[in-house]
Protein backbone atom coordinates (compact mmCIF):
# COMPACT_ATOMS: atom_id res chain seq x y z
CA UNK A 1 0.00 0.00 0.00
CA UNK A 2 2.12 2.86 -1.33
CA UNK A 3 -0.38 5.69 -1.72
CA UNK A 4 -3.34 6.96 0.30
CA UNK A 5 -5.82 9.58 -0.87
CA UNK A 6 -8.65 10.75 1.40
CA UNK A 7 -11.57 13.14 1.22
CA UNK A 8 -13.57 12.67 4.42
CA UNK A 9 -15.60 14.60 6.98
CA UNK A 10 -12.42 14.65 9.07
CA UNK A 11 -10.51 16.48 6.35
CA UNK A 12 -10.33 17.14 2.63
CA UNK A 13 -6.93 15.41 2.50
CA UNK A 14 -5.17 12.52 4.20
CA UNK A 15 -3.03 14.55 6.61
CA UNK A 16 -5.97 16.54 7.95
CA UNK A 17 -8.14 13.44 8.22
CA UNK A 18 -5.45 11.62 10.20
CA UNK A 19 -4.90 14.56 12.52
CA UNK A 20 -8.63 14.91 13.25
CA UNK A 21 -9.12 11.19 13.79
CA UNK A 22 -6.13 10.95 16.13
CA UNK A 23 -7.51 13.89 18.11
CA UNK A 24 -10.81 12.01 18.46
CA UNK A 25 -12.69 15.10 17.33
CA UNK A 26 -16.23 14.29 16.09
CA UNK A 27 -17.36 15.99 12.88
CA UNK A 28 -21.14 15.54 13.08
CA UNK A 29 -23.04 18.84 12.83
CA UNK A 30 -26.27 20.33 11.54
CA UNK A 31 -26.50 19.71 7.80
CA UNK A 32 -28.34 22.38 5.76
CA UNK A 33 -29.19 19.75 3.14
CA UNK A 34 -31.29 17.95 5.76
CA UNK A 35 -32.93 21.01 7.32
CA UNK A 36 -36.48 20.37 8.49
CA UNK A 37 -36.12 16.59 8.67
CA UNK A 38 -36.20 14.43 11.79
CA UNK A 39 -32.54 13.71 11.10
CA UNK A 40 -31.04 17.11 10.35
CA UNK A 41 -27.35 16.43 10.97
CA UNK A 42 -24.55 14.41 9.40
CA UNK A 43 -20.78 14.18 9.06
CA UNK A 44 -20.11 16.43 6.07
CA UNK A 45 -17.07 16.93 3.87
CA UNK A 46 -15.99 20.56 4.31
CA UNK A 47 -13.19 22.56 2.77
CA UNK A 48 -13.47 20.66 -0.51
CA UNK A 49 -14.01 22.76 -3.64
CA UNK A 50 -14.71 20.28 -6.42
CA UNK A 51 -14.16 22.74 -9.28
CA UNK A 52 -10.93 24.00 -7.75
CA UNK A 53 -9.60 20.43 -7.47
CA UNK A 54 -11.09 18.89 -10.61
CA UNK A 55 -11.80 21.84 -12.89
CA UNK A 56 -15.01 22.36 -14.86
CA UNK A 57 -15.34 18.58 -15.35
CA UNK A 58 -16.64 18.48 -11.77
CA UNK A 59 -19.93 19.89 -13.05
CA UNK A 60 -20.57 16.65 -14.91
CA UNK A 61 -20.02 14.51 -11.80
CA UNK A 62 -22.21 13.54 -8.89
CA UNK A 63 -20.44 14.24 -5.58
CA UNK A 64 -19.69 10.53 -5.09
CA UNK A 65 -17.61 10.66 -8.29
CA UNK A 66 -16.00 13.98 -7.38
CA UNK A 67 -14.81 12.51 -4.08
CA UNK A 68 -13.46 9.38 -5.78
CA UNK A 69 -11.51 11.20 -8.49
CA UNK A 70 -9.99 13.65 -6.02
CA UNK A 71 -8.96 10.82 -3.69
CA UNK A 72 -7.54 8.79 -6.58
CA UNK A 73 -5.41 11.70 -7.80
CA UNK A 74 -4.14 12.26 -4.27
CA UNK A 75 -3.31 8.57 -3.82
CA UNK A 76 -1.34 8.41 -7.08
CA UNK A 77 0.59 11.56 -6.16
CA UNK A 78 1.28 10.18 -2.69
CA UNK A 79 2.59 6.94 -4.22
CA UNK A 80 4.87 9.00 -6.47
CA UNK A 81 3.54 7.29 -9.54
CA UNK A 82 4.17 9.75 -12.35
CA UNK A 83 2.55 9.44 -15.77
CA UNK A 84 3.97 6.41 -17.53
CA UNK A 85 4.87 4.61 -14.30
CA UNK A 86 2.55 1.79 -15.24
CA UNK A 87 1.64 -0.08 -18.38
CA UNK A 88 -1.91 1.14 -19.08
CA UNK A 89 -3.37 -2.35 -19.49
CA UNK A 90 -1.69 -3.56 -16.29
CA UNK A 91 -3.25 -0.93 -14.04
CA UNK A 92 -6.82 -1.08 -12.81
CA UNK A 93 -9.34 0.34 -10.39
CA UNK A 94 -11.72 -1.40 -8.01
CA UNK A 95 -14.15 0.90 -6.28
CA UNK A 96 -16.87 0.16 -3.76
CA UNK A 97 -20.09 2.10 -3.28
CA UNK A 98 -23.30 1.09 -1.59
CA UNK A 99 -25.57 3.59 -3.33
CA UNK A 100 -23.91 5.53 -6.15
CA UNK A 101 -25.13 8.92 -7.36
CA UNK A 102 -28.01 9.39 -4.95
CA UNK A 103 -27.87 13.18 -4.98
CA UNK A 104 -28.34 13.21 -8.74
CA UNK A 105 -31.34 10.86 -8.60
CA UNK A 106 -33.04 12.96 -5.94
CA UNK A 107 -32.33 16.30 -7.59
CA UNK A 108 -33.51 15.15 -11.01
CA UNK A 109 -36.59 13.44 -9.58
CA UNK A 110 -37.53 16.74 -7.95
CA UNK A 111 -36.88 18.57 -11.22
CA UNK A 112 -39.17 16.16 -13.07
CA UNK A 113 -41.97 16.77 -10.57
CA UNK A 114 -41.53 20.54 -10.45
CA UNK A 115 -40.52 21.50 -13.98
CA UNK A 116 -41.39 18.63 -16.29
CA UNK A 117 -39.59 16.02 -18.35
CA UNK A 118 -37.78 18.43 -20.68
CA UNK A 119 -35.86 19.88 -17.74
CA UNK A 120 -34.34 16.58 -16.60
CA UNK A 121 -30.58 16.61 -17.15
CA UNK A 122 -29.68 14.33 -20.09
CA UNK A 123 -26.57 13.27 -18.13
CA UNK A 124 -28.64 11.97 -15.23
CA UNK A 125 -27.91 8.30 -15.89
CA UNK A 126 -24.15 8.59 -16.53
CA UNK A 127 -23.84 10.85 -13.46
CA UNK A 128 -25.67 8.48 -11.14
CA UNK A 129 -25.01 4.86 -12.11
CA UNK A 130 -22.87 3.10 -9.47
CA UNK A 131 -20.03 2.15 -11.84
CA UNK A 132 -19.39 5.67 -13.08
CA UNK A 133 -17.02 6.63 -10.26
CA UNK A 134 -14.67 3.76 -11.11
CA UNK A 135 -15.04 4.49 -14.81
CA UNK A 136 -14.26 8.16 -14.32
CA UNK A 137 -11.19 7.38 -12.21
CA UNK A 138 -9.98 5.11 -15.00
CA UNK A 139 -10.58 7.80 -17.61
CA UNK A 140 -8.96 10.49 -15.51
CA UNK A 141 -5.77 8.48 -14.92
CA UNK A 142 -5.61 6.52 -18.17
CA UNK A 143 -6.06 3.09 -16.59
CA UNK A 144 -6.92 0.51 -19.23
CA UNK A 145 -6.90 -2.57 -17.02
CA UNK A 146 -9.98 -3.81 -15.15
CA UNK A 147 -12.37 -1.11 -13.98
CA UNK A 148 -14.65 -2.74 -11.45
CA UNK A 149 -17.38 -1.54 -9.11
CA UNK A 150 -18.49 -3.61 -6.13
CA UNK A 151 -21.57 -3.16 -3.98
CA UNK A 152 -21.71 -5.12 -0.74
CA UNK A 153 -23.48 -2.39 1.22
CA UNK A 154 -21.33 -1.11 4.09
CA UNK A 155 -18.66 -3.71 3.33
CA UNK A 156 -18.09 -2.40 -0.21
CA UNK A 157 -14.81 -0.57 0.41
CA UNK A 158 -13.26 -3.60 2.07
CA UNK A 159 -14.60 -5.92 -0.61
CA UNK A 160 -12.92 -3.69 -3.20
CA UNK A 161 -9.58 -4.15 -1.45
CA UNK A 162 -10.05 -7.91 -1.46
CA UNK A 163 -10.73 -7.96 -5.18
CA UNK A 164 -7.75 -5.71 -5.84
CA UNK A 165 -5.56 -8.10 -3.86
CA UNK A 166 -6.84 -10.96 -6.01
CA UNK A 167 -6.04 -9.07 -9.23
CA UNK A 168 -2.44 -8.54 -8.18
CA UNK A 169 -1.99 -12.07 -6.84
CA UNK A 170 -3.41 -13.53 -10.05
CA UNK A 171 -0.93 -11.53 -12.11
CA UNK A 172 -3.61 -9.59 -13.98
CA UNK A 173 -2.50 -6.20 -12.66
CA UNK A 174 0.72 -4.61 -11.45
CA UNK A 175 -1.00 -1.57 -9.89
CA UNK A 176 -4.55 -1.25 -8.60
CA UNK A 177 -6.31 1.78 -7.19
CA UNK A 178 -8.80 0.40 -4.71
CA UNK A 179 -11.21 2.03 -2.32
CA UNK A 180 -14.70 3.32 -1.79
CA UNK A 181 -16.79 6.43 -2.25
CA UNK A 182 -20.17 7.65 -1.05
CA UNK A 183 -22.30 10.82 -0.96
CA UNK A 184 -25.48 9.82 0.81
CA UNK A 185 -26.35 12.75 3.07
CA UNK A 186 -29.52 13.42 1.09
CA UNK A 187 -33.10 14.01 2.26
CA UNK A 188 -34.51 10.74 0.95
CA UNK A 189 -31.72 8.51 2.25
CA UNK A 190 -31.59 10.22 5.63
CA UNK A 191 -35.33 9.74 5.96
CA UNK A 192 -35.17 6.15 4.73
CA UNK A 193 -32.44 5.17 7.19
CA UNK A 194 -34.36 6.92 9.95
CA UNK A 195 -37.47 4.93 9.07
CA UNK A 196 -35.35 1.80 9.54
CA UNK A 197 -34.48 3.13 13.02
CA UNK A 198 -30.81 2.88 12.06
CA UNK A 199 -29.76 6.50 12.73
CA UNK A 200 -29.07 8.32 15.95
CA UNK A 201 -31.73 10.91 16.76
CA UNK A 202 -29.50 12.96 19.03
CA UNK A 203 -30.16 16.25 17.20
CA UNK A 204 -29.58 18.13 20.44
CA UNK A 205 -25.93 17.04 20.45
CA UNK A 206 -24.85 15.92 16.96
CA UNK A 207 -21.17 15.82 17.88
CA UNK A 208 -21.93 13.25 20.56
CA UNK A 209 -24.39 11.22 18.51
CA UNK A 210 -22.09 8.53 17.11
CA UNK A 211 -20.88 6.49 20.12
CA UNK A 212 -19.30 3.19 19.03
CA UNK A 213 -19.46 0.52 21.76
CA UNK A 214 -20.79 3.05 24.30
CA UNK A 215 -23.73 1.93 26.42
CA UNK A 216 -25.73 5.02 25.36
CA UNK A 217 -25.40 4.49 21.61
CA UNK A 218 -28.64 4.76 19.65
CA UNK A 219 -27.70 4.55 15.97
CA UNK A 220 -25.19 5.73 13.39
CA UNK A 221 -24.58 9.11 11.77
CA UNK A 222 -24.40 9.46 7.99
CA UNK A 223 -21.01 10.39 6.56
CA UNK A 224 -19.68 11.05 3.07
CA UNK A 225 -16.39 11.03 1.20
CA UNK A 226 -13.89 8.67 -0.35
CA UNK A 227 -10.59 6.92 0.17
CA UNK A 228 -8.43 5.44 -2.56
CA UNK A 229 -5.37 3.28 -1.94
CA UNK A 230 -2.56 2.41 -4.35
CA UNK A 231 -1.68 -1.26 -4.21
CA UNK A 232 1.34 -2.76 -5.94
CA UNK A 233 3.75 -5.63 -5.42
CA UNK A 234 6.30 -5.07 -2.69
CA UNK A 235 9.15 -5.86 -5.07
CA UNK A 236 7.92 -3.27 -7.58
CA UNK A 237 7.64 -0.59 -4.91
CA UNK A 238 11.12 -1.41 -3.62
CA UNK A 239 12.56 -1.31 -7.14
CA UNK A 240 11.47 2.29 -7.57
CA UNK A 241 12.53 3.23 -4.05
CA UNK A 242 9.04 3.76 -2.67
CA UNK A 243 8.44 2.76 0.94
CA UNK A 244 4.96 1.44 1.66
CA UNK A 245 2.67 2.36 4.53
CA UNK A 246 1.67 -1.25 5.08
CA UNK A 247 1.16 -4.55 3.32
CA UNK A 248 -2.25 -5.97 2.49
CA UNK A 249 -1.80 -9.55 3.61
CA UNK A 250 -5.16 -11.26 3.67
CA UNK A 251 -8.87 -11.04 2.91
CA UNK A 252 -11.96 -12.91 4.05
CA UNK A 253 -15.58 -12.65 2.93
CA UNK A 254 -18.78 -14.43 3.94
CA UNK A 255 -22.53 -13.96 3.92
CA UNK A 256 -24.83 -14.34 6.91
CA UNK A 257 -27.71 -15.36 4.62
CA UNK A 258 -29.93 -14.36 7.51
CA UNK A 259 -31.84 -11.05 7.23
CA UNK A 260 -32.24 -7.93 5.07
CA UNK A 261 -30.76 -5.56 7.62
CA UNK A 262 -29.94 -7.38 10.87
CA UNK A 263 -26.67 -9.27 11.34
CA UNK A 264 -26.83 -12.89 12.46
CA UNK A 265 -27.15 -12.65 16.25
CA UNK A 266 -24.37 -15.12 17.02
CA UNK A 267 -21.87 -13.36 14.72
CA UNK A 268 -20.75 -16.76 13.43
CA UNK A 269 -20.35 -15.84 9.77
CA UNK A 270 -18.71 -12.50 10.48
CA UNK A 271 -16.26 -14.35 12.71
CA UNK A 272 -15.63 -16.83 9.91
CA UNK A 273 -14.74 -13.96 7.54
CA UNK A 274 -12.28 -12.69 10.15
CA UNK A 275 -10.72 -16.11 10.58
CA UNK A 276 -10.56 -16.56 6.79
CA UNK A 277 -8.64 -13.29 6.50
CA UNK A 278 -6.18 -14.35 9.19
CA UNK A 279 -5.67 -17.71 7.49
CA UNK A 280 -5.24 -16.05 4.09
CA UNK A 281 -2.56 -13.83 5.61
CA UNK A 282 -0.89 -16.79 7.29
CA UNK A 283 -0.99 -15.19 10.74
CA UNK A 284 -2.46 -16.02 14.14
CA UNK A 285 -4.98 -14.00 16.11
CA UNK A 286 -2.44 -13.70 18.92
CA UNK A 287 -0.17 -11.71 16.58
CA UNK A 288 -2.77 -8.97 15.92
CA UNK A 289 -2.18 -5.69 17.74
CA UNK A 290 -5.14 -3.68 16.43
CA UNK A 291 -8.72 -4.25 15.35
CA UNK A 292 -10.28 -1.36 13.47
CA UNK A 293 -13.86 -2.31 14.20
CA UNK A 294 -16.86 -1.79 11.96
CA UNK A 295 -18.76 -0.58 15.07
CA UNK A 296 -21.24 1.98 13.73
CA UNK A 297 -22.92 2.89 17.05
CA UNK A 298 -26.01 0.72 16.61
CA UNK A 299 -27.10 -1.19 19.73
CA UNK A 300 -27.29 -4.61 18.08
CA UNK A 301 -24.41 -4.43 15.60
CA UNK A 302 -21.80 -3.18 18.06
CA UNK A 303 -22.75 -5.81 20.62
CA UNK A 304 -22.41 -8.66 18.13
CA UNK A 305 -19.05 -7.40 16.88
CA UNK A 306 -17.72 -6.86 20.41
CA UNK A 307 -18.53 -10.45 21.33
CA UNK A 308 -16.84 -11.87 18.22
CA UNK A 309 -13.75 -9.72 18.83
CA UNK A 310 -13.60 -11.04 22.39
CA UNK A 311 -13.91 -14.64 21.16
CA UNK A 312 -11.10 -14.26 18.63
CA UNK A 313 -8.70 -11.88 20.39
CA UNK A 314 -9.76 -11.60 24.02
CA UNK A 315 -8.02 -8.49 25.34
CA UNK A 316 -4.91 -9.21 23.29
CA UNK A 317 -5.68 -6.66 20.57
CA UNK A 318 -6.50 -2.99 20.98
CA UNK A 319 -9.86 -2.02 19.45
CA UNK A 320 -10.88 1.28 17.90
CA UNK A 321 -13.75 2.57 15.81
CA UNK A 322 -13.06 5.76 13.91
CA UNK A 323 -16.73 6.27 13.03
CA UNK A 324 -17.13 8.32 16.21
CA UNK A 325 -15.20 10.99 14.27
CA UNK A 326 -16.14 10.41 10.62
CA UNK A 327 -19.63 9.00 10.91
CA UNK A 328 -20.58 6.02 8.77
CA UNK A 329 -19.51 6.41 5.15
CA UNK A 330 -21.45 3.28 4.11
CA UNK A 331 -19.76 1.87 1.00
CA UNK A 332 -16.66 4.00 1.56
CA UNK A 333 -16.27 3.13 5.26
CA UNK A 334 -14.09 0.05 4.80
CA UNK A 335 -11.67 1.90 2.54
CA UNK A 336 -11.39 4.85 4.92
CA UNK A 337 -10.75 2.52 7.84
CA UNK A 338 -8.22 0.42 5.94
CA UNK A 339 -6.35 3.61 5.08
CA UNK A 340 -6.41 4.74 8.70
CA UNK A 341 -5.26 1.29 9.80
CA UNK A 342 -2.32 1.52 7.40
CA UNK A 343 -1.40 4.87 8.94
CA UNK A 344 -1.61 3.31 12.41
CA UNK A 345 0.87 0.67 11.28
CA UNK A 346 3.19 3.20 9.64
CA UNK A 347 3.17 5.67 12.54
CA UNK A 348 2.60 3.45 15.58
CA UNK A 349 -0.48 5.37 16.69
CA UNK A 350 -3.97 4.02 17.38
CA UNK A 351 -6.71 6.67 17.17
CA UNK A 352 -9.23 6.80 20.02
CA UNK A 353 -12.87 5.78 19.78
CA UNK A 354 -14.62 9.14 20.03
CA UNK A 355 -17.57 9.62 22.38
CA UNK A 356 -16.86 6.39 24.25
CA UNK A 357 -17.58 6.69 27.94
CA UNK A 358 -18.51 3.30 29.32
CA UNK A 359 -19.18 -0.04 27.69
CA UNK A 360 -22.22 -2.21 28.14
CA UNK A 361 -21.82 -5.84 29.16
CA UNK A 362 -21.15 -7.01 25.60
CA UNK A 363 -18.09 -4.79 25.15
CA UNK A 364 -16.74 -4.95 28.69
CA UNK A 365 -14.09 -7.55 27.90
CA UNK A 366 -12.34 -5.94 24.92
CA UNK A 367 -9.62 -3.29 25.04
CA UNK A 368 -11.29 -0.21 23.55
CA UNK A 369 -8.89 2.67 22.89
CA UNK A 370 -10.59 5.88 24.01
CA UNK A 371 -9.87 9.30 25.43
CA UNK A 372 -6.56 9.87 23.68
CA UNK A 373 -4.61 8.17 20.93
CA UNK A 374 -2.37 5.30 21.99
CA UNK A 375 1.24 5.29 20.81
CA UNK A 376 2.29 1.66 20.45
CA UNK A 377 3.86 -0.47 17.70
CA UNK A 378 1.24 -1.94 15.36
CA UNK A 379 2.94 -4.73 13.39
CA UNK A 380 -0.32 -6.44 12.43
CA UNK A 381 -3.92 -5.25 12.27
CA UNK A 382 -7.34 -6.20 10.95
CA UNK A 383 -10.14 -4.01 9.64
CA UNK A 384 -13.73 -5.29 9.80
CA UNK A 385 -16.69 -4.31 7.61
CA UNK A 386 -20.24 -5.65 7.77
CA UNK A 387 -23.22 -4.62 5.66
CA UNK A 388 -26.94 -4.95 5.10
CA UNK A 389 -27.85 -8.26 3.53
CA UNK A 390 -25.34 -10.05 5.74
CA UNK A 391 -22.22 -8.96 3.83
CA UNK A 392 -19.02 -9.56 5.81
CA UNK A 393 -15.53 -8.53 4.70
CA UNK A 394 -12.26 -8.35 6.61
CA UNK A 395 -8.72 -7.41 5.60
CA UNK A 396 -5.43 -8.03 7.38
CA UNK A 397 -2.67 -5.44 7.12
CA UNK A 398 0.92 -5.75 8.32
CA UNK A 399 4.02 -3.65 8.64
CA UNK A 400 6.53 -3.49 5.80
Amino acid sequence: MTGIGMVTPAGADTATTWKTVCAGRPTAAADPRLAGLTIDFSCMVTGFDAELVLGVDARRMDPFTQFAVAAARAAVADAELADGSWHPTRAGVVLGTAVGGQQTWEEQGQRLRDRGARMVNPLTVPRAIPNIAAGTVAMDLGLHGPSLSVATACASGTTALGHALDLIRAGRCDVVLAGGTEATSTPLLATAFDRLKALSRNSANPAGACRPFDEQRDGFVLGEGATMLVLERAADAAARGRRAYARLLGYGSTSDAYHLTSPAPDGHWAELALRQALADAGVHASDVALVNAHATSTPQGDAIEARLIERVFGRGAAVTSTKGVTGHLLGAAGAVEAGLTALSIAQGVIPPTANFGSADADAADIDIVHGTAREVPVPLAVSNSFGFGGQNAVVVLGSV
